[in-house]
């Protein structure tokens, strides 16, 4: 089997080796300007030194390794304006494919209406949590419209994504349960399950038989069993086999759990999720609905939804609802209307489905690899190394197109990608142009060399004289 590759194409052996190697250096170096400095240096005894993580070392060193490779880092660049197809970046314009404003309505009239009327009437902050005193009728109506487009009894809404799956996934399950979860599961399902001290088992990618036979094995007698998807996958922009996963929960007892974060506005006719795609009656089946409020709903928040029991529990008991503030009304009020509209105008949706297809189809019959995308509307570019990823994104940039890498160790080295996310306000002509320059850059990035062995040396030289 070939050895697993992580930073830069390096082997996770040969990583290790680097590293404690680099250390060692330091750590020599180190020893003896602190022997030098002793007596200045004796008032930072205890201080916190984030250089002695490993995590920042790695860091460091690939940073390093970028800019011995010429390849810019492509993070944290300020944008100007709305975020939609188009974005102004230090004053120049570029196709942006770096956002999800998937069917568009960031900046729309009537959300920003129903922003600044929140604001006008409540404030900017409700300056309490929700049981105290932070409740406002906004919050209720965002609840309820949620609810109605999962087909569920209630809602509850938090103030961040990545935070509600903490703190539900954290508090419902306990160290004597067990969460069976698909191996490319988001990082907010894991650390949740990390929190909870349940016994955390995953199973291969998209593979129901292979979550069907872990929740037998491991499923615990006096415990609960939560087995966890996603309904449309933000690496990969595939989807699993929803009616499968929830005869393998009824079969195992186990509770389901959806996160439609990249679903909602996305998947089926009406936008509704993964249930509005398979054509699953959501009212003959009992899930827990996770959804985000920042893609399609362009606004900034988590909720959860399912039975009035589920939400009531949560309420009173989820240490990040009960503890936190309410949701800013603005927020609220921007997802209700975009709700709202998405309910109006699902030919959104579709406009949104037929250009991401466009970009699937075209880059395919380009030979690029797009793994198991459906083309609804993030279509992966695998590039397989975490150097040609970062050399193809600062080429496109060059060229005007703003689309970002992701590198190790978001995913692994042979993995690595560009990540595309498509929009409704996408037009053909920028998809086709797009797809035109990211061949040519395509083919051009893959013929330049990648000296690892020259990566490597420039690393320890640096220490060195570090």
């Amino acid at each position: 089997m070939e050895p697993r590759r992580n930073l830069f194409g390096l082997s996770a052996q040969a990583k290790a080796l680097l590293i404690e190697k680099l250390s060692s250096t330091a750590s020599t170096r180190s020893s003896r300007v602190t022997r030098r400095l002793a007596p200045e240096s004796e008032d930072r005894t205890g201080r916190l030194d984030v250089s002695e993580l490993e995590g920042f070392r790695e860091i460091r060193m690939i940073r390093e390794a970028a800019e011995f490779l010429g390849i810019a880092d492509p993070f944290f660049r300020v944008h100007d304006g709305i975020a939609s197809a188009e974005t102004t970046i230090d004053g120049r314009s570029y196709v942006n494919f770096a956002s999800y404003n998937y069917i568009g309505l960031n900046g729309h009239p009537d959300i920003v209406a129903a922003a600044k009327s929140a604001i006008d009437r409540y404030g900017t902050s409700v300056s309490a949590s929700r049981p105290v005193s932070g409740e406002r009728p906004v919050h209720r109506d965002l609840e309820h419209a949620l609810a109605r487009i999962h087909g569920s009894e209630d809602c509850v809404a938090l103030v961040g994504g990545h935070s509600t799956n903490v703190t539900v996934i954290g508090h419902l399950l306990g160290r004597d349960d067990v969460i069976v979860h698909d191996a490319l599961i988001h990082n907010s399902i894991v650390q949740g399950a990390t929190l909870s001290g349940a016994r955390r088992v995953p199973f291969p990618h998209l593979d129901h038989e292979a979550a069907d036979r872990l929740l037998r094995e491991t499923r615990p007698r006096g415990g609960h069993a939560l087995l966890v998807i996603e309904g449309h996958y933000s690496m990969d922009g595939d989807i699993p086999d929803l009616p499968a996963f929830i005869a393998v929960a009824r079969r195992n007892r186990a509770w389901l759990m959806v996160d439609e974060a990249h679903a909602i506005g996305v998947l089926g006719p009406r936008g509704f999720g993964s249930a509005d795609r398979f054509g699953v009656d959501p009212g003959e089946i009992d899930i827990i609905w996770m959804g985000t409020l920042s893609k399609s709903l362009v606004s900034c928040g988590g909720y959860i939804a399912g039975s009035k029991e589920l939400v009531d529990y949560l309420k009173l008991m989820a240490p990040g609802f009960v503890f936190s503030v309410g949701m800013a009304p603005p927020a609220a009020a921007a997802a209700l209307a975009a709700l709202e509209l998405l309910e109006r105008e699902p030919e959104r949706v579709r406009r949104l489905n037929d250009r991401a297809a466009l970009f699937l189809r075209l880059a395919r019959e380009g030979g690029l690899d797009v793994g198991g995308s459906i083309g609804a509307s993030i279509v992966p570019i695998v590039t397989g190394s975490s150097i040609r990823a970062g050399r193809l994104a600062h080429a496109m940039f060059e060229r005007g197109i703003n689309v970002q890498p992701i590198l190790y160790p978001a995913v692994p080295e042979r993995a690595a990608r560009l990540r595309f996310f498509l929009t409704a306000s996408h037009t053909e002509e920028q998809i086709r142009d797009t797809i035109a320059i990211l061949l040519e850059e395509s083919r051009r990035v893959a013929s330049e060399p990648s000296d690892l062995a020259a990566v490597a040396r420039h690393l320890g030289a640096s220490r060195l004289s570090s």
